[in-house]
């Protein structure tokens, strides 16, 4: 009877194709997918140097704010670099253990990115709702605690994923017809059951983000009672406008995700190039328009950005 171990089953790299079916065009598409990740890379990069130089920005919300730029940039940078060597330099070996790091940090961060936009929900709610209470609600304990609560939840949803998928082997096709590596897309490629990994890896995170969805809709409920509540109509258009980029970073960001989640486990209509097209989009569009969106739509964020440039353009 032949032995098998664990280590036979995965010692072949894997081999990323890219977009399936524009494999022609792959140096054109490169040239965009690399100037709107510089767009994420420095908008991100500007908003972190803001938010820890500037004392008047240290607030609750801009702290999340940090901790989204910083998860945006870990998504983008996980899956970005890759693709384009892809394109580039025809580089589509990935090491099994290469592989399962793309993976847990692609998935790890999507969930967290979603944590977090409902921890700046809340944050908004109790600035708005609570107004006097702001600051002995979110305290910088209760701050932390938040942000650790947050980051091991997002841990031990992924986590499981690991093993689920070292549990299988892979001895047919090596072959992945996408630019990166994700649950889903590396387990059908086992010769072995993955009814646990289709179940897990769509149920769990998916319930996890409509948990997430739902306080986020309950929050902003709550805001707009609130708001139409005040007797003042610039008090209300102030209201309004903090929410506003909030607002459209979340429309941004589960729009996407949703559409791609469900197309992976329901859309057996929906063409492979499209799908992949579409995936490699949700991770870098989001992390590249969250900038510049808090940048034009928060005051306080807007204002140092001009403040820093005529700096720059003095010097």
């Amino acid at each position: 009877m032949a032995d098998f171990n664990l280590s036979s089953y995965h010692s072949e790299p894997f081999m990323l194709v890219g977009i399936p079916g524009l494999e022609q065009f792959h140096v054109w598409i490169g040239i965009p997918f690399c100037v709107i990740y510089i767009v994420a890379v420095v908008g991100n990069g500007i908003l972190l140097y803001l938010i820890a130089v500037e004392r008047s920005l240290h607030e609750p919300m801009f702290f999340f704010l940090s901790m989204l730029a910083m998860t945006d940039l870990i998504l983008s940078t996980t899956t970005v670099p890759k693709t384009l060597s892809i394109f580039w330099l025809g580089a589509q070996e990935i090491t099994f253990p290469g592989c399962l790091t793309q993976i847990f940090f692609l998935h790890c961060s999507f969930v967290l990115d979603s944590a977090i936009l409902m921890a700046m929900a809340y944050d908004r709610y109790v600035a708005i709702c609570s107004p006097l209470r702001y600051t002995t609600i979110l305290t910088p304990k209760t701050i932390i605690k938040i942000t650790m609560g947050i980051s091991f939840r997002s841990f031990c949803i992924i986590l499981p994923v690991m093993f689920l998928l070292t549990r299988l082997p892979f001895c047919r096709t090596h072959i992945i017809p996408h630019t990166y590596c994700e649950h889903i897309g590396v387990a059908r490629l086992a010769c072995a059951d993955i009814s646990i990994n289709i179940w897990y890896g769509f149920c769990v995170p998916i319930m996890t983000v409509i948990s997430d969805v739902i306080l986020i809709a309950i929050s902003y409920t709550l805001i707009l009672c609130a708001v139409f509540r005040l007797p003042s109509k610039d008090a209300r258009q102030k209201a309004l406008g903090t929410c506003g980029s909030h607002v459209c970073v979340i429309l941004m960001f589960y729009t996407p995700a949703f559409f791609s989640i469900l197309a992976h486990r329901f859309g057996h209509n929906v063409s492979r190039t499209f799908h992949i097209t579409f995936a490699n989009l949700y991770v870098i569009i989001p992390p590249a328009l969250n900038p510049v969106v808090y940048g034009v739509k928060t005051k306080q964020i807007r204002v140092k950005i001009m403040l820093l440039c005529s700096t720059k353009c003095i010097e």
